[in-house]
C-alpha cells in the first residue's frame, strides 16, 4: 500500500511538472483522457446549462403522459465523433431541429469554461453538423509547427499555427493578394520570414521591394530573383512586372483556342489553365513598408510615386490570372497615404494584422469585414510578438502565431532549396534594373552574387 501511495504522488508530480513546463507532453500523456472523460461526463449538463438543448418532440411527450412515465429530459446535440488530436479535442456534433449553428458559436466562451478547456471554437461543417475544436493548453505560447510539406501543385504554404492547433496556410490560388499590418517589433518580420522560407522550395520566383535599404529580405537574398532597397529601382521593377503580365495574356489568348466545339471550362484564362509546358513561373511580389513607396517631398518624388502605386494597383487587379500575386506589409495603410491606396487596398483579399497601436489602424484592415477582429486585434498584447489575427472578406478571423524564424535561421531552408529560378524571357527588362550587391552608383536591386532572372538555373 506504501509503494502505490509512492508511486500515486510521483505520478501527480510528474503530471504536474510537465503541464508547467511542457504542457504538450502534459496534454499528450495526461490530458488527453482526462478531458475526454470530463467532457462525455458533463456533456448533457453542460448543454442543458448553456441553452443548447431543445425539448423533446410532441409524440415522445405524448407517449409519456399515456404510459404514465416521466417526461422526456431536453435533448442536446448528438455526439457524431470524438476525436483526440495533439493539441485537444474535437467534437463533431449533429444538431437537434431547432437549433442553429451561431448558437454553438456564440456558446463558445461557457463552453471552454464548463469543460475546462483552454479554448473553443466552432465552425459550420455541413448543414446540421458541427464541429467543435477544443484545445487543452495555449497552444500559440510555444509554437511547434507539424511536419508539412508545402503544395507545389497550389501555391498553399503554411505560415504559422492557429489557436485551435489547426495550420494556418497562405493560399495563393484562394487568395491571390493579401495586406499584413503591424506595429514596430510586433512580429510581421517573423512571419514574412516564415512565408520566404515556405515559398523557397516552390517553383515560383520571389521579388522583393524592401526600402529600409533591404536589411529585413537581402538576408535571404539568395532566393530572390530580384530584390530593390529604394523606390527608384521599386518603381522600375514593378514597370517591368506590369509589362511581364500583359506579355502573359498574349501567351494565354494565343493558346485559347476558342471555337464552337470547346467547352467553357477548357478555355485558359490565367496561367494554370496553360499546358505545364509553356506555363510561365509564377512570381510572388513581397513589399515591405508600403508606405515608403507612397510618401514623397518633392514634385519629382511624386511623380515616382504615382507610378509606383499605378503598377501596384494594376498588378493588384489583373495580376492574378497572370500569376502574378502581391503581398503588402506596412504599418498603416490607410487613405492618409495618398490616392490610390483606397483601390489598393481592396484588392487585398487577405488581411493579417498584429499588434496595434490603435483602433484606426486595426480598422484599415477589418474594417469593412469584422467588426470583432478589429477589437481581437488591437487586444493584442506587446509581449506577444508574433501574435496576429488573420481574416479574409468573407468575415472569418482566426488569431494566429508563426514561429520565432530568424534571419539565421532563416537561411537554412534556402540552402536546402533550389537557386532562384529562371524567369521567362519575358521578365529580360528586369534584368536591366538589377545591380550587383556591392555596387554603389545608380539605383539598385538587391540580388544574390552574380545571379540575374535570366540567368540558367
Amino acid at each position: 500500500m506504501t509503494w502505490l501511495l509512492v508511486a500515486l504522488v510521483l505520478v501527480v508530480a510528474a503530471a504536474g511538472l510537465l503541464r508547467w513546463r511542457r504542457p504538450a507532453w502534459y496534454w499528450l500523456t495526461f490530458g488527453v483522457a482526462l478531458a475526454a472523460l470530463r467532457v462525455l461526463v458533463r456533456y448533457g449538463s453542460v448543454m442543458d446549462a448553456c441553452g443548447l438543448t431543445v425539448p423533446a418532440p410532441r409524440w415522445r411527450l405524448a407517449l409519456a403522459r399515456m404510459a404514465d412515465r416521466p417526461v422526456p429530459r431536453p435533448r442536446a446535440p448528438r455526439i457524431l465523433r470524438v476525436r483526440p488530436t495533439r493539441t485537444g479535442l474535437v467534437l463533431r456534433l449533429k444538431l437537434r431541429p431547432g437549433q442553429d449553428a451561431f448558437d454553438v458559436s456564440a456558446s463558445a466562451d461557457r463552453l471552454r469554461h464548463s469543460f475546462g478547456m483552454y479554448g473553443v471554437t466552432s465552425r459550420e461543417l455541413r448543414s446540421g453538423v458541427v464541429e467543435l475544436r477544443m484545445t487543452g493548453y495555449d497552444v500559440l505560447r510555444r509554437v511547434q509547427m507539424p511536419s508539412l510539406a508545402a503544395d507545389t501543385g497550389h501555391m498553399r504554404v503554411p505560415v504559422a499555427l492557429r489557436e485551435d492547433g489547426s495550420v494556418h496556410y497562405r493560399d495563393y490560388r484562394t487568395v491571390p493578394h493579401a495586406l499584413t499590418l503591424g506595429a514596430t517589433e510586433s512580429g510581421k518580420s517573423v512571419y514574412q520570414r516564415n512565408l520566404v522560407a515556405g515559398l523557397a522550395p516552390l517553383n515560383v520566383a520571389l521579388v522583393g521591394i524592401d526600402c529600409k535599404q533591404g536589411v529585413e529580405l537581402f538576408p535571404l537574398a539568395r532566393r530572390f530573383s530580384a530584390l530593390a532597397d529604394n523606390p527608384d529601382t521599386a518603381a522600375d521593377i514593378l514597370d517591368a512586372l506590369v509589362a511581364h503580365m500583359e506579355d502573359v495574356y498574349r501567351l494565354i489568348r494565343s493558346h485559347q483556342s476558342i471555337s464552337v466545339s470547346v467547352p467553357d471550362a477548357e478555355i485558359a484564362a490565367d496561367i494554370w489553365d496553360l499546358p505545364e509546358d509553356i506555363r510561365p513561373v509564377p512570381v510572388v511580389v513581397l513589399v515591405d513598408e508600403v508606405a515608403e513607396l507612397a510618401l514623397f517631398a518633392n514634385k519629382e518624388q511624386e511623380k515616382r510615386r504615382d507610378r509606383i502605386i499605378t503598377a501596384l494597383v494594376r498588378l493588384a487587379q489583373l495580376g492574378r490570372a497572370a500569376g502574378i500575386y502581391l503581398e503588402i506589409c506596412g504599418q498603416r495603410f490607410g487613405s492618409e497615404l495618398g490616392k490610390g491606396i483606397t483601390m489598393l487596398r481592396a484588392q487585398l483579399t487577405g488581411r493579417t494584422a498584429h499588434r496595434v497601436n490603435d483602433e484606426t489602424s486595426a480598422n484599415m484592415a477589418f474594417g469593412d469585414i469584422s467588426p470583432d477582429a478589429v477589437l481581437a486585434a488591437i487586444t493584442i498584447p506587446a509581449e506577444a510578438r508574433g501574435v496576429a489575427i488573420a481574416g479574409d472578406s468573407t468575415g472569418g478571423w482566426h488569431r494566429i502565431r508563426a514561429p520565432p524564424h530568424h534571419a539565421a535561421a532563416g537561411r537554412e531552408p534556402l540552402q536546402q532549396a533550389r537557386r532562384p529560378h529562371p524567369a521567362p524571357a519575358r521578365l529580360g527588362r528586369l534584368s536591366s534594373c538589377t545591380r550587383h550587391p556591392h555596387t554603389r552608383s545608380g539605383p539598385s536591386s538587391r540580388v544574390g552574387p552574380d545571379r540575374r532572372l535570366n540567368d540558367p538555373a
